[in-house]
């Protein structure tokens, strides 16, 4: 049998501080969960802000939650042109030096100066599935996806190994887009770097 692990599509989002959800909602104000995603612990919310760039805005933004330390925000290539904002290419955590934006809530605005970035496309595995494959973690892998209507492979995916995690590769919308697929389908590491 294929070692195979589910891609999904990671649209974009934001994750706030718990000061940040105060100033945007409003003092104590708790994020709601939506629904689940696969990471364990991780929620969609039925919170939404908008992100400001130069250039434009995007409205409607899903917060994932739980809050972190550190407020950041993903979002694709086309997002981030057509907004003007200039978001790095990087690992999610890794927003030292990153782009900004303003952040508009229902009961507030909050300006970032870093913490805009593209993530990088990434596999999270647990340290038993990362053994299965013949992986560690922070390693750099090639992934083959096939859909029905185009077959592809990804190169530069970044392997994530925690006892935390439930494998799955995340790629974002521009990426889903170009492989012409929505949803779920499956990826298997075909070379490692």
């Amino acid at each position: 049998m294929e070692k195979t692990f589910i891609v999904e599509t990671s649209a974009r989002h934001i994750h706030l501080t718990r000061d940040h959800v105060d100033i945007l909602f409003g003092k104590g104000f708790c994020l709601t969960n939506k629904k689940e995603l696969s990471q364990p612990g991780q929620f969609a919310t039925n919170e939404r802000l908008t992100i400001v760039g130069s250039k434009g805005e995007l409205k409607g933004v899903t917060i994932l939650g739980p809050e972190r330390s550190d407020t950041q925000v993903e979002i694709s290539a086309t997002d981030a042109r057509s907004i003007g904002i200039k978001a790095p290419i990087r690992e999610s955590g890794d927003i030292k030096d990153s782009a900004g934006c303003r952040l508009v809530g229902p009961n507030g605005e909050v300006e970032i100066s870093q913490g805009v970035i593209i993530a990088k496309r990434h596999i999270h595995l647990t340290k038993k599935d990362a053994e299965n494959f013949g992986v560690n973690d922070k390693q750099v892998v090639w992934v083959e996806i096939n859909t029905d209507q185009r077959k592809a492979i990804l190169g530069d995916v970044f392997v994530r190994v925690s006892d935390s995690f439930f494998p799955a590769m995340h790629i974002d919308t521009d990426e889903a887009n170009a492989l012409g697929f929505s949803g779920n389908i499956l990826g298997k590491i075909v070379k490692y770097k």
